[in-house]
This record gives structure tokens, C-alpha cells and sequence, in this order.
């Protein structure tokens, strides 16, 4: 018996045979061998884990992370926790024409992560509210007795001050900003009223108020903190987190040179009220930009990490809001109709029988401009396109393709690659009475335009009083919405020089169900170095406590690799074992002393020395 014949399972054409001598070499691998593949399966393990796992569950864990905090601040409507002692607090009072708000805002303590910014958040009350209050008049209007404007901010602090635990006030920054209303005061005026407030409230109050916090901003400053406040909320300033996200490449300066750098595409924004039009959007690459026009800063805790290093123009056109643009419309059409009739001795508009055709109002809506002395008939003729085409002139462009409103330069969009919100009257004019906000689409808002110019005024009165549009709307909307719709296509279009076939313009009134006021970027951004205390409090605790938090759950496949490793070992030991136990039976029992086998005896006891 010299070989072992396989044949009775496979047919005759596979019947092969194997010399017992080879069988133990396939059935035991070399050691050599047994380490070689024991290395191999150990190096493909440890690559999985760390280029695979390892990497993926750490983004997986910052975009969770980062999810989390967004969602909670788009979502938080619980009542602020007061009780909890790692809550700040900031405040903002946004001292307007008609009115000064005051705004409590919260955030937690710091991560220590320097990439990432402050959690900020507005306070809740116990009924869930927003901590705001509001007085009226302006600030503005103390002009003359500039010495009342402690008292008059009196009410607004006390009010917060109610609301913040008192051992927080000391450490609790004060900030107030004033803007259009201040703007038109002389400065003598306007110097005399903050200075009485820097002198008076911190006799009364003990937060941390200094010269710096009380100042006029311009319309550029209030500008980008509403740009910085709408793409906070949008979760736009989260770089770690933009898979599935558009991006863009950014040119930020460094040192000595331009840096590149791939992040999160943020948001423009539009925002039309009824006096002024304001644009504000990042722009991404180096362009020469006239510095009145261009706001560099950066949101960072480190002027050195340029990650947060934003550019953005910003730009507003008074006269350009919608109320204003009517304004100016029917100051024209009077200028123009009573010179025209003089010239030609005719009587166009004078009297109610012969009114003026008028294109920008609803068909046969009758309605009169003017003064008591000298007034102007108007007939509406609902000609969405013929008013667009009146209106074209009143935008002030030039024939520079890099001009915007007024002949202002602006900078270069890139339509493929953009993102912009339009807010107030770009959210009215197409969501009040069409019905078409949110996801703006040119051909069939000005199709919805178009058909709402032309129906008759009686029609869309009845259409009124049986509810068929928004609940915030009125006599005045519909009256007016035939201008407003051709006006903010205009501007948009021609002003702006948006093309028509652009697709990514959201038109809104909220964002995540809220209202976001400009109040948020400034507390953003002047805050914006606070996170600097924490991130030195956690470098005095030593990285492993944040390497831990940060990948525990890596740790554990580490903890896993450990175990396999032990396992693996024990594998090997335990074949080598029953190598050393077969080659000492090999070497003590050879084919040629065994006559027990031939014999069909039963094999004797085998001394095996382990």
C-alpha cells in the first residue's frame, strides 16, 4: 500500500491519487507559510479598519454631529434651561427707525473644536417663546434731548436682565446697534446720544458693556450680518460636513499668498422692502471689487485658520424697494402727463371721465395720484409686459456688463454653481395673491403675472372676499401686485441680470419656520472670539479625553483588532502544536514498522512527548 486512490465519488476520467508523504504537507502548512498568511490577513485587517472604518466612522461621526446641532438649532422650541451653569448669554438691541428690539441669545460652552463656531441660539422663555421685547419710537427721535437715551433704553435691559441668571450678567456681553433711523442724524446728534449711553447704563446694569458695543452701523454691516445669520441657520458655515453638499473653490489670502481651499457653497441673499433693495452674496474668488462694496472678515476664533475667512459684497439701493419704486413710477407719470398736456393743449387724466391707461394696475381698476390741488386719473389696462417694459428705465443700469441697480458694479455670479433667498417683497409678490412661493420659476410667474394683470379688478375682488389668497393679504396687495410682480421681475432680471432660466432662487418669509434677523450674525460675529477660553481649557486637559469622545466608537473596533489578533495567535499555536505532534509521529512509525495496520490490528498505545 504506497498511495491513496480517490476515485469512487468522480468518474473514471478523474481518478487520481496522492503519496501519503504529500497529504500531511496539504493538510499542515509550513510554519513559514502559516506566518506569511497570518501576516497578510493581519496587515488587510488593520488597513480596513483604519482607511475604511476608521476614517469613515470619524466623518460619519462629524456629519452626525454636526446634523444633530443643526437640526436642534433650526428645531429648538423648548424653553431655555437657565439652570444649566455651562449656558452663556449675549444680547443685541437693534435700535431702528420706528422701533429699538431688544434679543436674548444662549449658546453652550465651547467644544474646544477651533474649526467649529458657537452654538448660538435665541432664548425661550417658560412658554416657549422668544425673548424679545419692543418699544416704540426710534431712538432717532431723541435727537433733541439726547439725555433720555438711558432712560429710554431702560426698559428694554431691565427686561433682560429679568430673564439671565444674575450671577451670568457680569459675563454676559451688551450690544447696541443702531442703523437707518441714527443713520440720517447728524453726527453731533448722533455722538450725544450714545455717549449718554455709555456713561448711564453701566451705573444700572452689570453686563459687560464697553465703548466699542454701542455704535451706528452702516447698511454694508447690516447687510453681512443678515448674510451671516441666514447661512447660519442654513448650517452653511459647517465646512466638515458637505458630503452631498454643493461646494465651491475659495480663494482666501494667507500670509504671503492666496490659499485654495474646497467648502460648503453658502447662500445668497435679496431682500426688497418697501424703501431700499439689498444684495448680499459670497464672493468666491479673487476680484478686484471696490472696498466699499466688499466685506473680508473672518468668523474663526483663530486669525490664522482660514477655513472661516469669508468674502462677500454687499450692496443696498434706496429708492429700489417697492413702495418706493411706485413712488417714483407715479411721480413720473404726473411730470410727464402735465407737461404733455400743456405742450399739446389736451386734458389726459384730469378727470375721472378720461382717465390715463395705466398698464402696471389690474384691468378697470380705477384709482387717482397726486395732490388735492393736482390730482391724475388712472385706468388700469393689466399689461404685464408693456409695464415691465416702462419700468426698465427706472433701474438705472449702464451699459457695463459688470453693472447692476444705479450703475453700481457687481461682481461676477456663477449662475451653474449658486444658491440665492429672496425675502420680503420677493416672497410677497410671489406667494401673497399667486400662490407660487418658495422654488422660483421665471416663465411661470410671469405667466401667473401676466394672467393676474389682465384679469378684471371686480374678478379679483371677489376672489378676495372668498379667501382665495393669503391670509396677510390686502386691499393694498392686490391693487398694487400687478406693479410689484413686474418690478421685482425687473429687478431681478435686468437689475441684477439673473438669467431667466435660473433655477436655484428660493423665495421665502421664514427659514426653518423662523424669522432670522440680522441681530443673529452680529452676535456671531462679535462673539466670535469667545471660543478662544474654552479651546485653552481643553488644551490644559490634554488631547486624550477629546480623542476619546471623538472616536469611541473606533476605539472599540481597535478593541475588536486586539481580540482577533488573540485569537488569530491562538490558531497558530494550536496548529503548530498538532505539527509537532504529527511530525514526532511520523519520525517514531514510518509506513514500514507499522505491521498493526497490515494486520487490521488495533493501533497501540503511541508515546507522544508533547
Amino acid at each position: 500500500m504506497g498511495r491513496i486512490s480517490f476515485s469512487c465519488l468522480f468518474p473514471a476520467s478523474w481518478h487520481f491519487s496522492v503519496s501519503p508523504q504529500l497529504l500531511p504537507r496539504i493538510l499542515i502548512p509550513s510554519l513559514r507559510q502559516l506566518l506569511f498568511f497570518s501576516l497578510l490577513i493581519c496587515l488587510i485587517g488593520l488597513l480596513y479598519l483604519l482607511l475604511v472604518v476608521g476614517k469613515g466612522h470619524v466623518s460619519w461621526i462629524t456629519r452626525e454631529n454636526n446634523f444633530h446641532r443643526h437640526l436642534a438649532r433650526v428645531t429648538d422650541v423648548d424653553a431655555t434651561d437657565t439652570s444649566n451653569p455651562n449656558l452663556n448669554y449675549g444680547l443685541v438691541v437693534d435700535c431702528g427707525s420706528s422701533g429699538s428690539r431688544i434679543f436674548v441669545y444662549c449658546w453652550p460652552r465651547h467644544n474646544g473644536n477651533p474649526h467649529e463656531l458657537l452654538d448660538i441660539r435665541q432664548m425661550r422663555d417658560q412658554h416657549r417663546k422668544p425673548v424679545v421685547m419692543k418699544i416704540k419710537p426710534g431712538i432717532s427721535e431723541l435727537a433733541k434731548t439726547p439725555e433720555k437715551a438711558s432712560d429710554y433704553m431702560y426698559p428694554l435691559l431691565s427686561f433682560a436682565a429679568q430673564h439671565i441668571p444674575k450671577n451670568k450678567h457680569q459675563e454676559t456681553p451688551l450690544y447696541i446697534l443702531c442703523t437707518a433711523g441714527m443713520r440720517v442724524l447728524p453726527e453731533s446728534q448722533q455722538e450725544a446720544i450714545l455717549e449718554d449711553l455709555r456713561t448711564d447704563i453701566p451705573v444700572h446694569f452689570n453686563f459687560l458693556f464697553s465703548d466699542s458695543h454701542v455704535e451706528v452701523i452702516s447698511g454694508k454691516q447690516e447687510g453681512v450680518y443678515a448674510w451671516i445669520g441666514i447661512n447660519f441657520v442654513l448650517g452653511r458655515f459647517n465646512h466638515g460636513d458637505s458630503d452631498g453638499e454643493a461646494e465651491v473653490e475659495v480663494h482666501v489670502p494667507s500670509i504671503d499668498q492666496q490659499d485654495t481651499l474646497r467648502r460648503q457653497r453658502t447662500a445668497g441673499v435679496l431682500d426688497m422692502g418697501g424703501v431700499s433693495t439689498q444684495i448680499a452674496y459670497e464672493v468666491p474668488k479673487t476680484e478686484e471689487v471696490a472696498k466699499n462694496l466688499l466685506a473680508e472678515f473672518n468668523l474663526g476664533c483663530d486669525a490664522h485658520r482660514t477655513e472661516h475667512v469669508y468674502r462677500v459684497y454687499v450692496s443696498t439701493f434706496l429708492g429700489f424697494g417697492g413702495n418706493a419704486a411706485r413712488q417714483r413710477y407715479e411721480e413720473n407719470l404726473m411730470r410727464k402727463t402735465i407737461t404733455r398736456n400743456k405742450l399739446l393743449g389736451e386734458h389726459f387724466g384730469e378727470t375721472a371721465e378720461s382717465p390715463l391707461p395705466d398698464p402696471c394696475l389690474p384691468t378697470d381698476l380705477e384709482d387717482q395720484i397726486g395732490t388735492s390741488t393736482e390730482k391724475l386719473y388712472l385706468r388700469g389696462t393689466g399689461d404685464f409686459d408693456q409695464c415691465r417694459q416702462i419700468l426698465q428705465p427706472f433701474l438705472n443700469r449702464t451699459n457695463d456688463t459688470h453693472s447692476s441697480l444705479n450703475g453700481v458694479y457687481q461682481p461676477a455670479i456663477d449662475y451653474s454653481n449658486s444658491q440665492f433667498y429672496g425675502f420680503s417683497e420677493f416672497y410677497y409678490c410671489t406667494e401673497d395673491v399667486l400662490r407660487m412661493g418658495g422654488d422660483y420659476n421665471a416663465s411661470k410667474y410671469a405667466a401667473a403675472a401676466k394672467g393676474y394683470c389682465a384679469t378684471k379688478w371686480k374678478t379679483l375682488q371677489e376672489r378676495f372676499d372668498s379667501g382665495l389668497y393669503a391670509s396677510h393679504a390686502d386691499y393694498h396687495r392686490l391693487k398694487y401686485q400687478c406693479f410689484k410682480s413686474a418690478w421685482m421681475y425687473e429687478v431681478f432680471h435686468s437689475g441684477f441680470s439673473f438669467p431667466t432660466n435660473y433655477k436655484n432662487l428660493k423665495t421665502a418669509l421664514l427659514v426653518y419656520e423662523k424669522e432670522v434677523q440680522w441681530t443673529l450674525g452680529a452676535i456671531l460675529y462679535r462673539t466670535r472670539f469667545l471660543p478662544l477660553r474654552d479651546i485653552q481649557q481643553e488644551s490644559l486637559k490634554g488631547t486624550h479625553s477629546h480623542w476619546r469622545h471623538s472616536f469611541s466608537f473606533v476605539n472599540n473596533h481597535y478593541l475588536f483588532l486586539a481580540c482577533f489578533f488573540i485569537v488569530l495567535l491562538s490558531i497558530i499555536l494550536y496548529l503548530m502544536r498538532l505539527r509537532r505532534i504529527h511530525r514526532l509521529a511520523v519520525k517514531h512509525y514510518t509506513p514500514s514498522s507499522v505491521p498493526w495496520l497490515e494486520e487490521g490490528l488495533g493501533p497501540p498505545m503511541l508515546p507522544i512527548i508533547l
